[in-house]
């Protein structure tokens, strides 16, 4: 395997025990075993826990980069677009109900760490809400595109949280059909529903 190919593999092993464990519990002997690599190879890539993380958060920026843009390349209108945000919950759904939302669970914990990377990690949020807004403008919402945005964005981070919480995937069905129905009624120009 190249240096590179290596160094790819480990942010990908970091990135899904980040997820599954949290950044803070994770240590470098976690992540070599799961790459069954010794350890002296893994410090030839990264010298610091710091170092994965941040490249961890690259990665995730790149792959929402990555699925933003597809979803907008697709076919359909910028409601179409945003369903597609919405039905995230459905297709992630076991693993939410496991783990939470991968980018609210990583934003909470370097909060509550105070981890100068909560940073860069925020810009996972900051990618999805400006997104959504463009979406939302492209509705016509241009006055509150990005309170539309916030709200639709808010109300997904409470289903990711109360569906790990309870894991109960009726009510994650639930939420994705109430949302989408919000949606609609933000197609048609219904202001009221919210």
């Amino acid at each position: 395997m190249s240096d590179a190919t290596t160094r790819q593999k480990i942010v990908e092993a970091a990135d899904r025990l980040f997820y599954e464990q949290g950044f803070e519990p994770t240590s470098f002997a976690d992540i070599a075993a799961i790459m069954n690599i010794s350890r002296g190879n893994f410090y030839y890539h990264f010298k610091t826990k710091d170092e994965i993380l941040y490249a961890v958060i690259d990665l995730r920026l790149s792959n929402t980069r990555k699925m933003l843009g597809d979803w907008e390349a697709g076919d359909g209108d910028p409601a179409d677009h945003i369903r597609s945000f919405v039905h995230i919950l459905i297709m992630n759904r076991a693993k939410i109900m496991l783990y939470g939302c991968p980018v609210g669970t990583l934003c909470n914990e370097l909060a509550r760490l105070d981890h100068a990377a909560r940073v860069e990690a925020n810009k996972l949020f900051v990618l999805f809400r400006d997104w959504l807004a463009r979406q939302f403008a492209a509705l016509g919402h241009d006055a509150d595109a990005d309170a539309l945005a916030m709200h639709l964005l808010a109300r997904s981070q409470g289903v990711a949280s109360l569906a790990n919480a309870f894991r109960d995937e009726d009510f994650v069905r639930r939420e994705v059909e109430g949302m989408c129905e919000w949606l609609d009624a933000q197609r048609r120009g219904d202001v009221s529903a919210r």
